[in-house]
């Protein structure tokens, strides 16, 4: 099944943008932690302790912030993030489905990515390495 190449229409986007950034960075960080316990998410922590992160839903208006240490994931607020990805909602599914390449997004400037190059180039690698379809998103989304 293809993502279809939709923007949230903008009252959803409003109302979405009015939450509180705690929860659904709460329930990304469990789903990181849960992927990595399970050896999908096949990460080497060392690399990435002591950094933050935030990802930006632009057109849900969602932002979703968190750092990691030696063992996890943990939430984190304010400060500023050494790396953010931002997309449209629809981008960021057709990479976790494998449907887009996150470079040919990048250069199609639809996945934007600020901060320090050399840990996105450890976080881009680290998501392609990861058997998205060994994930429940995958199990669900079949057909």
């Amino acid at each position: 099944m293809r993502v279809p190449e939709v923007t949230l229409p903008a009252p959803l986007a409003q109302l979405v943008s009015r939450l509180p950034m705690a929860p659904p960075s709460w329930l990304l960080v469990q789903l990181l932690n849960q992927l990595l316990r399970r050896g999908v998410l096949p990460a080497d922590m060392s690399l990435l302790a002591g950094r933050r992160f935030e990802i930006h839903v632009h057109d849900a208006g969602l932002r979703l912030r968190f750092a990691a240490n030696a063992s996890s994931f943990t939430t984190a607020s304010g400060g500023s993030a050494d790396l953010r990805f931002s997309a449209r909602l629809s981008d960021f599914a057709r990479v976790m489905l494998r449907e887009e390449d996150p470079d040919t997004l990048f250069f199609q400037r639809k996945l934007v990515i600020e901060g320090d190059t050399e840990l996105g180039l450890v976080v881009k690698n680290l998501l392609d390495s990861v058997d998205w379809g060994a994930t429940p998103l995958a199990r669900w989304m079949a057909p």
